[in-house]
């Protein structure tokens, strides 16, 4: 498996790599969980529940309408981030005609990730935010169909079936990079969901220990105050 990155000169990219990286990430800090909770409602969520600066957490806690604010905040800024990646990465167009599509999907995966590390470490929250799976969702979607099919359709049915957000969620970490593997045939872009659907994984490790275990919480529509994510 090699990549179409490989043909392409390494200076003059760089500046449009860090470009896109900087806009991403700061795209990503902004926590929709955390601005609702902390700002409008003046009680952050962090504070209960997992700590997690996460949707569901925030639903199980707060509930109510502005749980689609948070839904809208998060879905906005990954779509932002990675509209922005894929327009500055297509535009280097190195390579050749068979090249630049490849370097649309390439903007679209790097921005993905540092959308997430943003989401995930914002730095204007001490670095303590969400586990990026709504991001991680709508990156899903705007790549191809096809790898959205195979992460939203597990997640959705793992998560009806046993009410666990979270065993979804894994299954959409796990199989994210296999499903673009299969779909790009590219060793760039396959590291990229590597890394992407590992800090998806590595976001869930305590729920993997409370999935094991037994203790780890349904979903359900009501809320409570205090659940864990």
């Amino acid at each position: 498996m090699s990549s179409f990155l490989f043909t392409a000169p390494a200076a003059p990219g760089i500046g449009i790599l860090i470009l896109t990286a900087a806009i991403a990430y700061f795209l990503g800090c902004f926590n929709g969980a955390v601005i609702v909770s902390k700002y409008i409602l003046r009680d952050d969520i962090r504070n209960h529940g997992s700590g997690n600066a996460g949707l569901t957490n925030f639903y199980r806690t707060f509930g109510g309408g502005l749980t689609f604010v948070v839904i809208l905040t998060d879905v906005a800024k990954a779509v932002i981030a990675v509209l922005v990646g894929s327009y500055l990465c297509y535009g280097l167009r190195f390579g050749g005609e068979p090249a630049m599509a490849m370097w649309n999907v390439f903007g679209k995966y790097w921005a993905g990730l540092f959308c997430i590390l943003g989401h995930s470490f914002p730095c204007m929250f001490h670095f303590k935010g969400g586990k990026g799976i709504l991001s991680g969702g709508v990156l899903a979607i705007m790549i191809d169909w096809r790898v959205a099919v195979v992460v939203w359709g597990g997640f959705l049915i793992l998560t009806a079936l046993t009410r666990y957000v979270s065993l979804g969620s894994l299954w959409a970490g796990v199989t994210f990079p296999i499903a673009s593997g299969l779909v790009f045939h590219d060793v760039v872009i396959l590291i990229l969901a590597v890394i992407i659907g590992g800090l998806i994984v590595w976001g869930h490790r305590a729920n993997i220990k409370r999935l094991v275990s037994g203790t780890e919480n349904k979903f359900s529509f009501h809320h409570k105050t205090e659940g864990k994510q």
